[in-house]
């Protein structure tokens, strides 16, 4: 079955300071879980604020390092998923029962995208 990355954008200016609530983490966690027992859900994990970031650029021949936050960004990656599901629209479905677990002052939007084999 093929793998399916499912990238969280969030905007982090508009993103509640204190984080997620109790029962964001709880409806997550049942979901999680469902996705496990499933078989589809193969990894997740959210990640750090970009202000915990770095950014590693290869340009003209050169590297160079940014430090965190990227106020560039309007939406940076906020956590992902990997899926595995028979094709790219129940994929699609189980990434929109991730984004319903979110209140409603939310913005989230999810990347799907097949994972490339071999």
């Amino acid at each position: 079955m093929p793998r399916y990355l499912s990238l969280v954008q969030i905007d982090e200016s508009s993103a509640p300071a204190e984080g997620p609530s109790p029962e964001l983490m709880q409806r997550m966690g049942e979901l999680i879980e469902e996705m496990t027992k499933a078989g589809v859900l193969l990894d997740t994990a959210g990640l750090t604020p970009t202000a915990q970031g770095n950014r590693v650029r290869w340009e003209g021949g050169q590297l160079s390092v940014t430090d965190g936050p990227f106020t560039e960004s309007k939406e940076v990656v906020g956590g992902y998923a990997i899926i595995q599901a028979k094709d790219q629209a129940e994929a699609i479905e189980w990434t929109k029962r991730f984004l319903k677990v979110h209140e409603e002052h939310w913005t989230v939007t999810c990347e799907v995208r097949q994972i490339a084999e071999g």
